[in-house]
């Protein structure tokens, strides 16, 4: 007993009719009705009557373990296809510069052990080009600080941590500090473009005051590097003062301010079995918001 020979059985059971059965199946007639001689021939009994073609005792007791049969293995089929999709493939992931520098390195390690043969290709971005990209189908996933101009509503955005903003300096600093405290503090601002800019600069806003700068410009290592040369201050996240020994930070006072990490896709759009994993991989890292 072969499989076609069951599906072959199992189309002619469901359109009653030889030739629109091979037609379904796409074999020619006479080799259908070959192979379900055959199977007759090695069960010992008829799975049809002629002429007008109904089931006969045989194959009503047939049909339903021919379906479960072949259900098991397309079920079969699917699960080995999902397993290959996870030893080979290639996923796109965009980050931006804080979160390539803290956050992505930690998850894609986990995720690299569990999936070594996935090759991983990592965009480095502000969160408004990153939103561009994955539109426009050149990301599958990217890690972004909300709210992004453009997340909705062709993209989904899954809020995964709210971390807070620190006062990085070259030396000891005593918090917590309020925003009016760095009036007279020279600050390492970011470039234009940057999320972390824009926070900085409404935190001052909201104070009243304006910023003082020492250097402005910088990328996310750049200005680390000036604020460790002690050139001045610069508002940050905490995860990425991890592993740099030479920088000290101070707690803002009151509420603070944080910013939310979420991780983005496409709607509508079904993600390839290694970028479902890379996702799963991503909300099983991250404590949550």
């Amino acid at each position: 007993m072969r499989l076609e020979q069951l599906r072959y059985f199992v189309a002619v059971a469901e359109h009653r009719h030889f030739t629109q059965a091979a037609a379904a199946v796409g074999v020619a007639q006479p080799s259908l009705s070959k192979q379900i001689h055959a199977l007759e021939a090695e069960l010992g009994a008829p799975l049809f009557t002629r002429g007008e073609v109904a089931l006969t005792p045989a194959g009503e007791a047939l049909l339903p373990r021919a379906l479960r049969i072949l259900a098991d293995v397309d079920t079969a089929r699917r699960e080995v296809h999902d397993l290959v999709g996870l030893r080979r493939g290639r996923v796109r992931l965009g980050a931006t510069p804080s979160l390539c520098t803290a956050l992505a390195p930690r998850v894609l390690r986990a995720f690299h052990d569990s999936h070594p043969g996935i090759e991983l290709y990592v965009s480095e971005g502000g969160s408004h080009d990153l939103v561009r990209d994955l539109g426009r189908g050149e990301l599958d996933l990217a890690l972004i600080v909300l709210p992004a101009q453009g997340t909705e509503p062709g993209l989904h955005a899954e809020p995964i941590l709210r971390e807070p903003l620190v006062v990085a300096s070259g030396t000891p600093i005593e918090g917590p500090l309020r925003i009016a405290d760095l009036r007279d503090r020279p600050m390492v601002m970011f470039r234009d473009g940057y999320n972390l800019r824009d926070d900085a600069l409404d935190a001052f806003r909201r104070a009243g005051i304006a910023p003082t700068y020492a250097v402005e410009g910088g990328e996310l290592d750049a200005v680390l590097g000036f604020v460790e040369a002690g050139l001045g201050v610069a508002l940050v996240p905490e995860m990425v003062l991890a592993g740099r020994p030479r920088l000290h930070a101070a707690r803002l006072a009151g509420a603070g301010i944080h910013r939310t990490i979420a991780v983005a896709r496409r709607r509508g759009v079904g993600l390839t079995h290694a970028a479902r994993a890379l996702y799963d991989r991503i909300l099983a890292e991250v404590p949550g918001v």
